[in-house]
């Protein structure tokens, strides 16, 4: 301290920690990165005080004075630096969020780094999701300097640690209010913190926020990730502590190389836009009429909901419920006769594949089969839905599961449904990563074979892929023996698709576990004549039996007093049968009459147990011949010794001791158990033979279903069709009924225009001057029973015509020099020419007045010439309505009254 400033180094280092002064806790905290850079470990007692009160650190890190704060933030990072996990977490809750609010905004470069530096050091210690959570409510706060700070410290974090450490989720969804925000550097550095997280997660991050940026944001992050392309892919920069452990566990240089070689096939797989997104509920979305819409008649009714039904589930993840029924209606729609229904249902399909992923499995057997029937499709576009459907279906589920399906379409009649499954398969061998096993691979090769003898070459260049697909899986060596019976061109051709094809899944050689299993089989040969490794199993099994073992003891004399007897008998009935049991059957030696095997057995056994067998070292010399009894069979002649001791020793013992390794009893219970396990296992076979069969069936009865729901559905519309047909009939009856009517009202009318024409004609052969015709001639404008006594007068043609027009029939404009010639000149009732209309006396020709004789005839006022030739258009014109009533009623079928 300066002279006249009291002396602080007294108190604490608590106590100077939370001093009032400053220079008291710069201090402090001087002293505390000391003592913490001199720590032999983590269990030092200098951490002790601040695992105890973490509380210590939140202001040191938030010190209202800039220099202690840069020493505060610089203790802190060497008590996380000594200190070990424990120090990190206990910590941890009470720094995060201060370094964020006050480190990382000072002026001072170096507390800058040392809040960066901390953050980092957290993470490194533990796990980084804990940081970042306390991290992220800083970009919510008022000052733009902190947001700013915040996503800097975050794009920090990500290009050290990258996104498999950090999970990158929380920090996507809270980049678009960061692109919203109004300070240019917070937009800034949201850009670096979207190119950062480019960098990992490329394509896969937009579904996320890309749709919340405005159109001109888009671009500026297009042109930035343009820049970075062609960069290589990133690696993690900062290890974990935990990552170090592991790395000083490393291999021998040896297998580094192979785990290089695992490392680089797990390195290239990118994180998916499925992993970083959130499950979305769209069964809630799906239109209340979706169904009524999908069953409807119009085609465009039908289109119009599955591009509904597609907007829903066009998500990048989909949260799992009971899709049965959309499956069912979407497999229906492969039926339809409209590719453009057709198309849209495989691309709703393809989408809710791929956001339910492996949950989609359990609909495959409903909408693969009607895809692949639907394959027949010429237009590319369709067969391209088809295809990318099949995909998705396919990457929900695995290669064994679609096989059966794939391999029941390769030989369809249909070329188109041939070559679309084969390509579909080539696609499958591409994009597995478990390898068929060998029933897989025959099955597939020989379905292959097949192709390679179609007459398209598009098929059988299809089957030699498919050959050289399976062929980089297995391998060479295992594809040759499928090869045989081929011409070269063919295994030529096998050979270039061998090379071109790019596989995930390959047929590693397993780690060959012969070797091990036959080292002990070998061993017991050398371990005999040492008789070393021997021992425990023999302790054990000695051990097993003691019950028996006392009773031998009074019985030592007989064994002794007959050993050359029957020794060498004894010597070659007992050691085959013995063999690997010999060790076994201790008691069973001693408790049996005075035999020849006995002596000879019993120094085998004397080894392991010395306090039994220490009393016979005299019988020494005939051990070794049992040994080699021993040896040549060991343990593995158990089975053998079974059936040929049990005989040998009913005669010399009456005893019911095993004669094996195993009782009778337990014998028995074994072949129970076996008997057991292997009628189970014909159960289980059958019961999933039985199940396969319900299944086939249930599959059956669902296909009958759906078919017998379209025929339904198909009688329904030609019966609406036929009710159409019908109420169109009907209204055309209706229709021609009414026009029968009105044209038998019209011929009515004309028959009354007719009549009063002939009255009128009639009327007029009394008038003077006029040359009456005769009834021949008037015949032709009436009927006979009208010609007597009829008369006419002006006003009855008009009359008619009013009535008429009454009637609703609108009255024919006849002209009245057509309809009456007599109304023209003259009164209808005088029958006088009138003298003022200028007619005169004209001489009528022969045949035309009346039978009187008279051939001509003058008028005062002149009816001459001018009368004859208004009867002659009078009878023309008459004649002309004939014909045409005539025709009328040939048309309508009348017949003449």
């Amino acid at each position: 301290m300066a002279d006249g400033e009291p002396d602080y180094s007294s108190l604490p280092l608590t106590e100077r920690w939370v001093h009032k002064v400053w220079k008291v806790r710069k201090q402090a905290y001087e002293e505390a990165a000391k003592q913490f850079e001199v720590t032999p470990d983590e269990y030092d007692p200098a951490f002790r005080p601040f695992n105890q009160d973490p509380s210590l650190w939140k202001g040191a890190v938030a010190d209202s004075n800039v220099a202690a704060q840069s020493d505060g933030i610089a203790a802190f990072c060497a008590f996380l630096k000594f200190g070990g996990k424990e120090c990190c977490v206990r910590s941890r809750g009470q720094v995060v969020t201060p370094i964020v609010e006050k480190g990382l905004v000072s002026t001072r470069p170096a507390t800058k780094a040392s809040s960066l530096e901390a953050l980092l050091l957290l993470i490194e210690l533990d796990v980084a999701g804990p940081v970042i959570e306390d991290i992220l409510p800083a970009v919510s706060a008022k000052q733009p300097k902190v947001i700013a700070a915040a996503l800097a410290a975050l794009t920090t974090i990500f290009h050290n640690y990258g996104c498999k450490v950090a999970d990158p989720k929380p920090v996507l969804k809270i980049l678009p209010k960061a692109f919203g925000h109004a300070d240019k550097n917070v937009r800034a550095e949201a850009t670096n913190l979207a190119v950062e997280f480019y960098r990992w997660l490329r394509d896969a991050m937009k579904p996320m926020f890309w749709g919340d940026l405005k159109p001109t944001q888009q671009s500026d992050l297009e042109a930035q990730f343009e820049k970075i392309k062609s960069e290589p892919p990133p690696k993690q920069e900062r290890l974990l502590r935990s990552q170090q452990a592991a790395m000083a566990r490393a291999p021998p240089p040896g297998a580094e190389e192979d785990m290089a070689d695992d490392d680089g096939a797990d390195e290239p797989a990118e994180v998916d836009a499925f992993d970083l997104a959130e499950p979305q509920d769209v069964l809630s979305k799906v239109p209340a009429n979706f169904h009524d819409n999908l069953a409807s008649s119009k085609w465009k009714d039908r289109k119009e909901a599955l591009e509904a039904l597609y907007a829903v589930l066009n998500v990048p993840r989909i949260k799992d419920g009971d899709f049965g029924e959309i499956n069912r209606g979407l497999a229906k729609c492969m039926k339809d006769a409209n590719i453009a229904v057709v198309t849209q249902a495989a691309q709703c399909i393809e989408v809710l594949a791929k956001g339910l992923r492996k949950s989609y499995g359990k609909y495959r057997s409903i909408v693969m089969t009607p895809i692949m029937e639907r394959l027949k499709e010429k237009k590319q576009s369709v067969s391209d839905a088809l295809g990318a459907a099949l995909d998705q279906v396919f990457l929900a589920t695995s290669l064994s599961e679609c096989l059966e399906d794939i391999l029941s379409f390769l030989p369809h009649k249909n070329p188109q449904v041939k070559e679309g499954t084969m390509k579909f398969l080539v696609r499958c061998l591409r994009t597995t990563r478990e390898p068929p096993n060998k029933q897989e691979v025959s099955s597939i090769v020989e379905a292959a074979k097949k192709l390679l003898s179609e007459s398209s070459e598009g098929l059988r260049s299809g089957g030699a892929e498919v050959l050289g697909t399976v062929m980089k899986i297995i391998g060479e060596r295992a594809m040759n023996p499928h090869l045989e019976g081929l011409d070269d061109i063919r295994k030529n051709k096998i050979k270039e698709y061998f090379d071109k094809a790019e596989v995930k899944a390959k047929e590693r050689p397993k780690p060959a576990p012969a070797p091990a299993a036959r080292g002990p089989p070998g061993g017991p040969k050398k371990m005999v004549g040492g008789g070393a490794k021997k021992a425990p199993g023999a302790t054990k099994k000695a051990a097993a039996a003691p019950q028996p073992a006392p009773q031998p003891a009074p019985e030592p004399a007989p064994p002794a007093a007959q050993p050359t007897s029957r020794a060498a008998p004894g010597s070659k009935l007992g050691m085959p049968k013995s063999s690997g049991l010999s060790g076994l059957k201790a008691p069973q030696r001693r408790i049996g009459p005075p035999g020849v095997a006995s002596p000879r057995r019993t120094p085998a056994v004397a080894a392991p147990p010395p306090p039994l067998e220490d009393e016979e070292p005299p019988v020494s010399p005939p051990p070794p011949k049992p040994r080699i009894g021993l040896g040549r069979g060991g343990l593995a002649a158990r089975s053998l010794a079974k059936p040929a001791t049990t005989p040998a020793a009913a005669p010399s013992a009456p005893s019911p001791p095993p004669s094996s390794g195993l009782t009778a009893m337990e014998r028995a219970e074994l072949e129970e158990l076996r008997a057991a396990n292997e009628r189970l296992t014909k159960q289980v076979d059958e019961m999933r033979h039985e199940r396969n069969k319900l299944m086939s069936e249930v599959q059956e009865l669902k296909n009958q279903n759906a078919g017998l729901i379209e025929d339904h559905t198909r009688d329904v519309l030609s019966i609406k069709a036929k009710e159409t047909q019908l109420v169109r009939a009907r209204s055309d009856t209706e229709a021609a009924e009414q026009t029968n009517e009105r044209l038998r009202r019209e011929l009515d009318r004309l028959k009354r225009a007719l009549s009063k024409t002939e009255l009128s004609v009639s009327g007029g052969i009394g008038s003077p001057g006029m040359t009456s015709p005769t009834p021949d001639d008037v015949g032709i404008y009436r009927d006979g029973a009208n010609y007597a006594g009829t008369r006419t007068n002006r006003m009855s043609f008009t009359s008619t015509l009013s009535e008429e027009k009454e009637n609703g029939d609108a009255p024919h404009n006849y002209p009245r020099s057509k309809l009456s010639p007599e109304l023209r000149y003259g009164s209808g009732s005088s029958g006088r020419g009138s003298p003022a209309r200028g007619f005169r006396s004209i001489p009528t020709e022969e045949g035309v007045g009346h039978g009187t004789g008279s051939t001509t005839s003058s008028v005062t006022g002149g009816t001459g010439t001018n009368g004859v030739e208004s009867w002659k258009r009078a009878a023309e014109v008459t004649s002309q309505l004939k014909a045409r009533i005539e025709q009328m009623k040939a048309k309508q079928g009348f017949s003449r009254p």
